[in-house]
Order: structure tokens, then sequence, then C-alpha cells
């Protein structure tokens, strides 16, 4: 999963992305143009699950899930027509999985704002128009150049005008993930590589004190309106001042500031539902390991995330709930209470599942 995190001048981008990598490879000054070149971060889906079942299971070590985060030049008005840093993100963006914009809502007089004020929505309208340009630009010129095709082709015609469709609510500044689209249609959009066809995720850059700020109050305030777009509430200075700390005094930490989870957890989980994406897990001796699918995958399709062999010479899938592994104490306790069971090929896995496959070659 890759992750392109969108960004003005002066939100606090690189603290976050350095908490984010636990490292300080990003730069995080108070001035403009310092991030030019992008930096990628490969980050641990922290999840508590991985160490009680490698504790039944004895298992020599864990390997969580993980993310890509990639930290690019700040987007600029006019960054659609090559203005400024931001035509590097525009070029490269098509490659990501999702954007996360990272949006100022704190105030602070030391830190400068780009545009002079603090105003999360407007900060979004400018990066969003950029991008809605781009994808006009992208539209356009598709259809100029299978437009000759149409001429002698209906089944080329109909796509031109989905293409027409799309245009048209792209200039009324609509976002194609906020538009009504088809399965069908989205189809013959996929191969365009939109940019704003791609799933959003907002964090909104707090003060410590709106760190408990519901999500839905956090888009009242940024005025998202599409039910399946993310906004997560995250205090880059709150994360970067837990980087050198235990996960012990993590926890402490935490609990004195009211707080069940760090943002960076909350933000990384909002990104895989998002994507609707998903893990399950493989626990033996050697290892305890969690791996990222597609929800309503099959139990094969989760098997050639491990080896493309395994999902060609599937049998069956011995799974058993990660909850009933924990609390019968391992894979033979669970077997005798009979809490693992045999699946086929048609088995959609869950999230949480441990599962042992069975092939053959």
């Amino acid at each position: 999963m890759q992750i392109w995190i969108v960004w003005l001048p002066n939100v606090w981008k690189s603290t976050l992305f350095n908490a984010l990598t636990k490292n300080y490879s990003a730069d995080a000054q108070n001035f403009p143009f310092c991030t030019i070149e992008p930096n990628t971060g490969i980050v641990n889906v922290n999840d508590p699950r991985l160490e009680k079942i490698r504790a039944v299971v004895n298992g020599a070590k864990t390997i969580p899930a993980t993310c890509e985060f990639v930290d690019i030049a700040w987007i600029v008005e006019g960054a659609s027509k090559w203005e400024g840093l931001g035509n590097k993100f525009l070029a490269n963006i098509r490659q990501a999985d999702a954007i996360l914009q990272m949006v100022r809502v704190f105030e602070n007089d030391d830190i400068i704002h780009v545009s002079g004020k603090v105003d999360p929505k407007e900060d979004i309208e400018v990066i969003n128009a950029e991008l809605i340009m781009a994808d006009i630009e992208t539209v356009e010129k598709r259809i100029a150049s299978d437009g000759k095709k149409a001429k002698s082709d209906k089944k080329m015609q109909g796509v031109i005008d989905i293409y027409n469709k799309v245009l048209a609510e792209l200039n009324k500044w609509v976002l194609v993930n906020d538009m009504w689209i088809s399965e069908e249609e989205w189809e013959i959009l996929h191969d365009l590589h939109l940019l704003t066809n791609k799933k959003f995720v907002y964090a909104c850059n707090v003060w410590e004190d709106m760190m408990g700020e519901s999500e839905e109050n956090l888009k009242k305030l940024l005025w998202i309106t599409n039910p399946e777009t993310r906004v997560v509430p995250i205090s880059a200075k709150l994360e970067e001042d837990m980087i050198e700390m235990s996960l012990e005094e993590k926890i402490e930490f935490l609990e004195e500031m009211w707080l069940k989870s760090t943002g960076l957890d909350d933000l990384i989980k909002a990104s895989f539902e998002a994507l609707w994406l998903e893990y399950y897990f493989t626990a033996w001796e050697q290892e305890v390991r969690a791996w990222t699918i597609k929800q309503w995958s099959t139990a094969p399709q989760a098997a050639g995330v491990i080896h493309t062999d395994f999902e060609k010479w599937f049998i069956k899938a011995d799974r058993v709930n990660w909850k009933d592994l924990v609390e019968h104490g391992g894979w033979s306790q669970a077997r005798e209470e009979w809490k693992v069971g045999l699946e086929g090929k048609e088995y959609i896995v869950q999230d949480g599942d441990v599962l042992l496959f069975k092939f053959s070659n």
C-alpha cells in the first residue's frame, strides 16, 4: 500500500513524516522548498494481536503488516501548469494507492501559513483545484487522441461519452471520487490514473487538546461530505515527542493524555480501511506474520499473497480466529476444542483469521 502525502507549506508535514518513519530523514524547517526530492518510509502497522499470538505458538519473531508513505515536494497554486515544485508531485503521484492530505488546523503565529491565515477548508480547495485541473488536462488529451477512433468504432464512442461526462463534472470542480460512477465506467476510467479518482484520507494537524475530536466534527470543519472519505485528528508535535519513547512509556503518556491510541496508529488504520484492505495471520514457531489482502479475498487469493504458487496449488486451509487461538493456548488446544475449521476455495478470509494453508503440486 503506497500513500502519497500532499500538503501546503508549513503544516508540519515533515514533522509527521519524521514521526511516521521514526527517523529524521525529512527536514522540518520553518520555510518552504525544504523538501525537493521524495522521501519514502515503510511504516509498520502496530497490532497488539501479533505479540499475543506469538506468545501462544512460541514464535521466534513477529512481522507486522506495512504500508509505504511517500513525502514529496509541496503543492502550490499553479502546480497543474507546472509552476513551483508541485509539478514533481503531479507527475509522480499517479502511482499512489491513496492520497493523504495533511491539513493544518492549529494556530501558531511563529509558524507562517503560506496564505497568511489558517483556513483548512481553503487549503483543501487549493490542493483539490490543482488535482482537478491536472485531471481535466488528462481527460481532454484522451478525448483528443481517441476521438478519431470513435468515428468508426461505436464502442469507442461510448467510451468517449463517459470521458465527456466526467469532464463536465470536473469543470464544475467535482472530484471524480465524489461522482456517481458505475462499476463499468470505473473500469474504463481506471487506466487514466486520474488523481481525484484515488482514495483520499485527511490528517488534521491539531493541538493536543483536539485529539479527541470526533471524525464527524472534523468532517464538518473541512466541509467533507463523502461518507467514504476518512478524516483523522493528529498532533504532529505530539507524535514527534513520542519518537524516542519505549512502548511502555508511550502507553503511560497516552493514558495521561486520555488517549487510547496514537494519531499515527489511527491514521494507518484509516488508510487501510479507505483502501478496503485488511490482514490475516500465519503463525508457527519460526514467525508470526500479518499479510495484507483486499477485503473479500478468497482463501486461495490470500495464499497467493505469500507466493503465487500457493494460490495455484491451493487445496484447503486450517482456520482459527486469533482470539480462539490465544484463549486456548495454541493450535493443538484449539483443535481439541473444535475451534479450528477446514476451509475450501470459496472461503472469504476475515480480518484476524489465522491460517495454515495446504497445497499440492
